[in-house]
């Protein structure tokens, strides 16, 4: 779906605050998506550009299965469905993301936000990066990049990712920058699958999408998304990157990153910019969620009845994951832990439960822990690993961390108290209350 349809729908069904106001891209915005969160808003009136900008559009889970017309329990299965079953998008020749081919590249025009005062300078923080290898196809990747001039940016590139491989296999490579998407590439690019696998496929089994050829770059980039920055990046072209504000909600480090070469600038007509908040709701739900069918699979191939995975926004929607399970073996809460850190290597901390127990409910989580948790029985400490470069308590450079999961599943055979809760009458208060 074109990104603009959806707000339009937003809007038509009063689900969008609309700011109509004068307001500046520079902090301004990013102060109002903060102070409305989780609620989506527009805003028609961006002082310093013709274009206008939305935000807070997927903040929680119930936006998304909106999106999607499923319930949120079926988020984790159609995700996992999508990776299973991708098929190749269908490809078009009048991409609506080409209705304007701009003449010379400026960014200066564009709605490139602000986000804090701290902040490198301005931060294209919801684009879908394309790039793609000789040997391995396309990918698809978020990466965040700071303005620097009319025609560069930096752009942070993680080590280990497929985009970080193909660069330093190369030296430079063409890619493509895509703003404004909806939750099916959004989704998509931040799913974690094998090199090679290109995740527009994924996006096309999640709701099927069209693809076209961009204008100076060999990629097949998102047709109906409401810009694209085509251009290189290379890897021994380097400027400082930050400090920016990383999912942990914590301030990242300055670092030398690669140079982003844009090139040609192409969008809607009508197009409208995408932003998303650092380290808020929108920004830990597209980062944790695509995550979560991964863990689902890895318990699920080990043969443990995996009923439903959470990486929780306490932990930053990436260091914590808690699982529910239908146990089945003694041993199938230890197993669960090991294949969730199999299955997202960033995780930090792990809990599982019986499938009595809500998951997204931190008060019977804690009760589930106090009640049916031993530490020298039920506790797994891993040897030092890397972990995520996003927590700021692991060792710098080599994110080595201690990773540490939390059996909360009570024992198959009581021998002592019952771990059930003890449940109460349900009456119909109409019967009693009232005259």
């Amino acid at each position: 779906m074109i990104l603009e349809k959806y707000i339009e729908q937003l809007v038509n069904s009063d689900k969008i605050e609309q700011v109509k106001k004068p307001i500046s891209k520079n902090l301004e915005i990013a102060g109002v998506l903060k102070a409305l969160e989780p609620t989506p808003v527009f805003f028609e009136n961006v002082k310093e550009s013709d274009y206008r900008v939305a935000g807070n559009l997927f903040c929680t889970k119930e936006q998304i299965a909106a999106y999607f017309g499923i319930e949120i329990r079926d988020i984790i299965p159609t995700l996992s469905g999508a990776i299973e079953k991708r098929s190749k998008p269908e490809e078009t020749d009048a991409a609506s993301c080409q209705e304007i081919v701009e003449g010379e590249v400026d960014l200066e025009k564009l709605p490139i936000l602000l986000h804090n005062k701290i902040d490198g300078g301005p931060y294209i923080s919801s684009g879908v990066v394309v790039s793609s290898d000789p040997e391995y196809g396309q990918n698809l990747d978020f990466h965040r990049a700071m303005q620097i001039a009319k025609d560069r940016m930096a752009t942070r590139v993680v080590s280990g990712r497929d985009f970080h491989k193909f660069l330093k296999r190369n030296g430079e490579v063409d890619v493509a920058y895509c703003i404004g998407n909806t939750p099916e590439v959004l989704i998509a690019a931040a799913t974690s699958v094998e090199t090679g696998v290109d995740e527009l496929e994924i996006a096309n089994a999640l709701t099927p999408i069209n693809v076209t050829m961009a204008k100076t770059v060999d990629l097949m980039i998102p047709a109906d998304c409401e810009f694209v920055l085509e251009g290189r990046v290379f890897l021994d072209e380097r400027h400082d990157e930050g400090p920016f504000i990383d999912l942990t909600e914590t301030v990242d480090v300055i670092r030398e990153e690669p140079i982003f070469e844009v090139k040609k600038i192409t969008h809607r007509k009508t197009a409208i910019w995408q932003g998303l908040l650092p380290g808020r709701s929108e920004h830990k739900i597209l980062m944790g969620m695509p995550r979560e069918p991964t863990v689902y699979r890895s318990i699920q191939e080990q043969g443990v009845n995996v009923l439903d995975v959470n990486i929780t926004p306490g932990g930053a929607s990436w260091l914590h994951v808690a699982i529910q399970i239908e146990k089945a073996n003694d041993d199938d809460g230890l197993k669960a832990i090991e294949r969730a850190f199999a299955g997202h290597k960033s995780a930090k901390h792990v809990w599982v439960y019986d499938d009595d127990i809500d998951i997204y409910n931190e008060q019977e989580r804690e009760w589930a822990m106090a009640t049916r948790f031993q530490g020298d029985a039920n506790l797994l400490i891993k040897n030092r690993e890397p972990g995520s470069s996003l927590d700021p308590s692991a060792e710098p450079g080599t994110k080595m961390t201690t990773k540490i999961g939390f059996d909360c599943t009570k024992v198959l055979e009581t021998k002592g108290k019952s771990f059930d809760k003890a449940r109460f009458p349900e009456v119909d208060l109409k019967k009693f209350l009232g005259e």
